[in-house]
């Protein structure tokens, strides 16, 4: 067997695979009916303390939701959302993640004041102090990175943004892959992160 027929062959069982776990739109949308209430009527959410699930990446969602569900076992502990992911299935959870990434997400306004503090930060981070540049992980216009588990963060409410990177600082939010968040965030001072999130709920 040569090695174009085995890449096809690998190539292949890696799409199927993927494909037995996802989700149903249509069927995600009749289930977010009890999302609506915080995330919106289209996944992007009135209150800036909770996120916009517009457009986020589907296995990044379907992640966070298990995360949840471990309750105080996991590493992002949530008494709200603990509740509602444990009346959650498999299959419900797949269906939510499809339904809300299926979605177009919003953009939000950076103010002028946080502009270049925060691009300076995304952008460049601060070498000084060994803070890495967040574009490394998020890219250039805050997409993410599906595959390795980086989610999007272009758009997404700047409060929303700044208490996420608190938790993480804190250690009260710990499910980053190798500590990689909190290993940045903690050398960060509260207005270079309110800065940055100011410059990402803008960035598109």
């Amino acid at each position: 067997m040569n090695k174009l027929s085995i890449y096809i062959k690998i190539s292949f069982l890696i799409i199927f695979s993927a494909n037995i776990h996802a989700g149903d739109i249509a069927k995600g949308k009749e289930k977010s009916v009890t999302c609506v209430a915080c995330h919106g009527e289209l996944g992007v959410s009135v209150s800036p303390i909770w996120p916009k699930l517009a457009g986020q990446h589907e296995s990044y969602l379907s992640s966070q939701l298990h995360e949840f569900k471990k309750g105080m076992d996991g590493q992002r502990n949530n008494a709200v959302m603990y509740g509602i992911s444990m009346t959650l299935s498999n299959e419900d959870i797949d269906d939510l993640s499809a339904y809300y990434a299926s979605l177009v997400k919003s953009i939000g306004i950076t103010e002028d004041k946080s502009f270049k503090l925060g691009q300076n930060i995304y952008r460049g981070g601060n070498m000084e102090y060994k803070i890495q540049a967040c574009i490394a992980c998020h890219g250039p216009n805050g997409d993410g990175n599906s595959p390795a588990g980086i989610p999007v963060v272009s758009g997404q409410h700047a409060e929303y943004i700044y208490s996420q990177l608190k938790n993480f600082q804190a250690s009260i939010r710990s499910n980053d892959s190798n500590k990689m968040m909190r290993n940045i965030v903690h050398r960060m001072t509260d207005e270079e992160m309110k800065a940055v999130s100011q410059y990402i709920q803008g960035l598109h």
